[in-house]
């Protein structure tokens, strides 16, 4: 999961592309990056850290040209280090190549080693660049069908924008695993991996990016190739649960809608009578609580107050780093949970630390009784289409019953949403969506190598 967007046709192209990227700064942390296109010469600038600490104005201002593209990195594949940050930037015998994308290639390993085979050199480890090397030996000459041929035989998550010297393109996989929006700004056209980085700039929501279509944009104007597309769909449903941002759009449905349809599901199932209010473990279970709140009648209360000076804790690239954000980024207001029996709300288990740890906060701060209620089903399987949860031997789920993982986290009782029932909750579901880590059902084989640490 990494956060993409690009602009063509824009006098600032590349300081509306860094405002944008702070819209999808939740969906990486570990590094950014800008490239930008001014009359076939390509300039970048990436960095290690979050938006705010990698690029100063003046870094900006050497951004020139009206076409832009960004990157905000969650790595799934290939280690957290500077070789690895997005957008990639490569010149070849035509030009430059620039390359930012969202998800994972799960045959990545393979398509490597036979490009390393004919004499290709890679200079990361990330799965992305498999892509790029494919891109400079195209024989088409129309960026858009240069891509394709590039992704002939490419399988996984891909939603991709691509620099071709001056065009920008914009692709996704034929499983339409993660999301890509376009939109229109005063004549230029942007793309984002949420409407709401589209909302921060100005700019005006046109469509999706379909499944299995890449579209080209330069100074001669807006072309489409539509290439596969699978059916059914396997659209992430977790986008819904708790990547994207709630004021975003994703796959055509509003994720607030869905995270409260979700909560008023859960209550339908879990319910906890006998409680005294529900409360969100925030930012991203806020909606699901109140869809809890409205479903159940019990009042909703800000029980654990969250400190936003730090980063997602799910998103961090080790586990030494999560238990530690945890620790700084919640509180309780033991005013709110003293004597009280409480509805915990979150969107998800994956490991079981940060539970845990949170479960305990509240104990601490005074609750006589904590009833954990959970907006996705159980884990029970590695994604391998663009989430950190490569080993089955991390998920509390997958190796524990739900009486186990109960007991283990210190709780009076848990209850998950079904399979169904979020299928059902979702906009446009219960079909489309791809549910692999819940169900164990996975679309495509498995990848050769599945830890992003091993990657290359």
């Amino acid at each position: 999961m990494c956060g993409i967007f690009g602009i063509s046709g824009h006098d600032s192209a590349a300081v509306l592309t860094h405002l944008g990227l702070y819209s999808l700064q939740h969906r990486g942390q570990e590094s950014a990056g800008i490239i930008a296109s001014d009359n076939g010469r390509g300039t970048s600038l990436r960095a290690m850290g979050m938006l705010g600490d990698a690029f100063s104005p003046e870094a900006l201002k050497g951004l020139a040209g009206r076409t832009a593209l960004g990157h905000t990195r969650y790595s799934t594949a290939g280690a957290s280090t500077i070789e690895n940050a997005q957008p990639s930037l490569v010149q070849f015998r035509g030009g430059h190549i620039g390359l930012a994308h969202n998800g994972n290639l799960t045959n990545a390993t393979e398509l490597r080693q036979a490009l390393e085979g004919s004499g290709s050199i890679f200079s990361s480890t990330m799965d992305s660049e498999v892509i790029v090397h494919r891109l400079a030996r195209a024989h088409s000459k129309q960026p858009e069908r240069q891509l394709a041929e590039a992704l002939q035989g490419i399988e996984g998550a891909y939603s991709l924008l691509v620099l071709i010297n001056d065009t920008l393109l914009a692709a996704r996989d034929p499983n339409g695993w993660r999301p890509l929006a376009m939109g229109t700004l005063n004549g230029a056209t942007v793309f984002a991996s949420e409407t709401c980085a589209l909302d921060i700039v100005g700019a005006t929501y046109v469509r999706d990016v379909e499944p299995g279509e890449i579209i080209a944009v330069d100074a001669t104007g807006i072309r489409t190739l539509q290439l596969e597309r699978a059916t059914p769909l396997h659209r992430c449903v977790f986008e819904h649960v708790y990547f994207a941002r709630p004021d975003s759009r994703v796959f055509g449905g509003s994720v607030d809608g869905a995270r409260r349809a979700l909560g008023r599901q859960l209550a339908i199932e879990h319910p906890a009578p006998g409680a005294d209010f529900v409360f969100a473990v925030p930012d991203s279970s806020n909606a699901a609580a109140l869809g809890f709140s409205v479903q159940s009648g019990l009042p909703l209360e800000h029980a654990l107050i969250r400190n936003h000076y730090v980063g997602r804790t799910f998103i961090q690239p080790t586990q030494q780093g999560r238990d530690a954000k945890v620790k700084v980024k919640y509180n309780p207001v033991r005013e709110i949970l003293a004597g009280k029996s409480v509805v915990m709300v979150d969107d998800s288990i994956v490991r079981g630390t940060t539970t845990r740890g949170l479960v305990a906060l509240v104990r601490a701060a005074g609750a006589r009784e904590v009833h954990m209620r959970v907006s996705s089903p159980p884990i029970i399987g590695p994604c391998w289409y663009g989430i950190d949860t490569p080993d089955k031997k991390e998920l509390i789920a997958a190796n524990m019953s739900i009486d186990q993982v109960a007991q283990h986290i210190g709780v009076d009782s848990l209850g998950y949403i079904s399979l169904d029932g979020m299928l059902g909750a979702v906009p446009d579901g219960p079909t489309g969506f791809c549910d692999s880590c819940f169900s164990g059902n996975y679309p495509t084989a498995a990848p050769t190598i599945a830890s992003k640490q091993r990657m290359g």
